[in-house]
């Protein structure tokens, strides 16, 4: 059977890999491993290239000439999953040099045209003067990973003691492990979409319920697709956005995930990734649109390119989806949400056992509605039971 090397684990695209036909090897860096009895091996860092190629060359159940494929689950590893690509002949991109425009964030942002508007951004160390970025920045600024994802260690900085702890959890001899960016306080959206032949061949509008640092510090994620009938001149500068964006970095044909801020007298890119959506993002999409993110992105790893999208172009109804997280006295089960909410699809594990996932999440919940402002409201109601139970 043909093998295909995934760096990173979620089951939703092992189902999909294997409904592919497709035997899947897992490299992963722990606590984040595959359920008993999947393929896979433990590295210590899933950014490091050179451990990856090693787990790979090393592992006896994988036979080389058997790997059709490589791809990454996540941000983190399209980088080692260009290198693998590159050092076995296979297929999909396999320019690391584009993947780092997309990985890095002081690369990424310097690499734009300067009418396209964004966050400033700059490398910062330990030695860094704080009354400096102060001075560029103003009193409010953000520090993060500058090949991060999902927010994670991204700190909002109000005070010198504040970047000092910021600081704290990275390399102390490295000089491109963080950034200062200046904060934009507006709400967030993000475009999910795919590139293919230096052009935009799909996309759709996403809006969080909350932005994805507040989950990341213990908020519930959540987002719902928009109605494109009632955002016109939104959705148009989104895609224009997306596609300068795309166009300026040298994006490969590829699936992406672009966040944006919606101030008031304009839109402000975040920052770009070439990977699936994160949470269920896909099945969201899936059920709206129609569209198998997942399957395109297994082509493009398979060297079958862009297909051609067929999606539904007036949806009948519009989904939204919520990480749930476990609530604060364990006794709030699956039953719950049902008995009190009309609900799609779902999962979730009221055990101590439970598997804890990206932002908290031990379960998930797929709502949806003809009319965009009701599937608003139903998750803000479904996030609110989650808090206060």
């Amino acid at each position: 059977m043909p093998a295909i090397v995934v760096i990173g684990y979620r089951d939703d695209l092992d189902r999909a890999v294997r409904n592919r036909g497709l035997d899947p090897f897992y490299i992963v860096q722990s606590p984040a491993v595959p359920p008993q009895g999947i393929d896979h091996r433990v590295v210590a860092d899933i950014e490091n290239a050179h451990e990856i190629l090693r787990a790979v060359l090393s592992a006896p159940s994988l036979r080389l000439d058997d790997v059709v494929g490589v791809l990454s689950v996540h941000e983190m590893g399209v980088f080692g999953a260009a290198y693998l690509r590159r050092q076995l002949g296979l297929p999909g991109n396999a320019d690391s040099m584009k993947v780092l425009r997309f990985r890095d964030k002081y690369l990424q942002k310097s690499g734009l045209p300067p009418h396209i508007r964004r966050a400033r951004c700059r490398y910062v160390t330990a030695d860094t003067s704080f009354e400096e970025l102060t001075a560029e920045f103003g009193d409010v600024f953000v520090v993060k990973p500058a090949n991060g994802g999902g927010s994670l260690r991204t700190t909002i900085v109000r005070s010198r003691q504040d970047f000092k702890e910021a600081l704290g959890p990275f390399p102390t001899r490295s000089d491109v492990a963080a950034v200062a960016e200046s904060f934009v306080d507006a709400p967030e959206i993000y475009v999910d979409g795919v590139w293919g032949g230096g052009a935009l061949r799909w996309s759709t509008l996403v809006r969080y319920h909350a932005s994805p640092l507040s989950a990341a510090q213990g908020g519930i994620m959540a987002a719902y697709i928009l109605d494109r009938r009632l955002h016109p001149e939104l959705f148009q500068q989104a895609e224009n956005l997306t596609e300068q964006v795309l166009s300026s970095l040298e994006a490969p044909d590829c699936v992406f995930h672009l966040e944006i801020f919606a101030e008031e007298d304009g839109l402000t890119f975040g920052e770009c990734a070439l990977r699936l959506p994160g949470g269920l993002s896909p099945r969201s999409n899936e059920l709206t649109f129609g569209v198998n993110l997942f399957d395109v992105e297994i082509g493009l790893a398979l060297g079958e390119g862009v297909p051609e999208i067929r999606a539904t172009e007036t949806p009948e109804r519009f989904h939204g989806h919520i990480l749930l997280r476990a609530s604060s006295d364990g006794t709030l089960t699956r039953a719950d949400f049902e008995r009190t909410f009309d609900i799609d699809e779902m999962d979730y594990s009221a055990s101590p056992d439970a598997r804890v996932g990206p932002y908290g999440m031990v379960g998930y919940a797929i709502v949806s509605d003809p009319d965009e402002s009701t599937l608003q409201k139903k998750i803000e109601d479904i996030v609110r039971f989650n808090e206060v139970s």
